[in-house]
């Protein structure tokens, strides 16, 4: 057996705590969530998680260990990461005086929704890097192939995530609902969104 259910159990433990931790993607399903309503966050949920079978696969397959070798990869990774956070704090703040209209659950807003989450995500090397981190922990190769194991524990983590934030996307809809039905309110979490994805970008380039 290349890894035990208690061992799974553990890692999915850690999993979800370390999902559940405020962060860029918590926090893009939670504005997703309040801003355009429930099946926002929802897409939003998956458009992460599919961004998270690039890291997993690039630290399985070693990727990961080039990138974090090479400082100039890995700046140029974190600083197109930044820039695109700032691209999702602008698109926030220009939103805040537009009509009330929630198109959250238009096909077309859901796609780009969906889109944005994934290139958010390949975008952070963090999520590479902490994938490097903590995956090899709980792999043993005397158990047999490495790649499997690793490619099991990211499969793991990527259900977990994707039960915390989908969890958070159902909080975040009747708190968000209460909002868009003042105008000033919703103003305000539209600036409060820039703001936030402002303060990542910020984050991100200067860790």
């Amino acid at each position: 057996m290349l890894l035990t259910p208690i061992e799974l159990a553990a890692f999915a433990g850690a999993a979800t705590l370390l999902a559940l931790v405020p962060g860029p993607d918590l926090l893009f399903v939670l504005t997703e969530g309040m801003l355009r309503g429930r099946r926002a966050g929802l897409v939003g949920t998956l458009g992460l998680c599919s961004g998270l079978i690039f890291h997993i696969g690039a630290v399985t397959f070693g990727v990961a260990a080039l990138v974090q070798a090479s400082p100039a990869a890995f700046a140029a990774l974190r600083y197109v990461g930044a820039a695109y956070l700032l691209y999702l704090a602008w698109k926030a703040f220009s939103a805040r005086n537009a009509a009330r209209v929630n198109d959250g659950g238009a096909p077309a807003a859901l796609g780009g929704i969906y889109r944005r989450a994934i290139l958010m995500n390949v975008t952070n090397p963090k999520v590479a890097i902490f994938f490097l981190a903590l995956l090899p922990q709980f792999a043993h190769p005397e158990r047999g192939k490495v790649a499997v194991q690793m490619l099991m524990l990211g499969g793991t983590f990527m259900v977990c995530s994707l039960l915390c934030f989908a969890a958070i996307a159902f909080l975040a809809d009747p708190v968000g609902a209460w909002l868009r039905q003042s105008t000033s309110r919703e103003a305000k979490l539209h600036v409060t969104a820039s703001l936030i994805f402002v303060a990542l970008s910020a984050k991100l380039v200067l860790a």
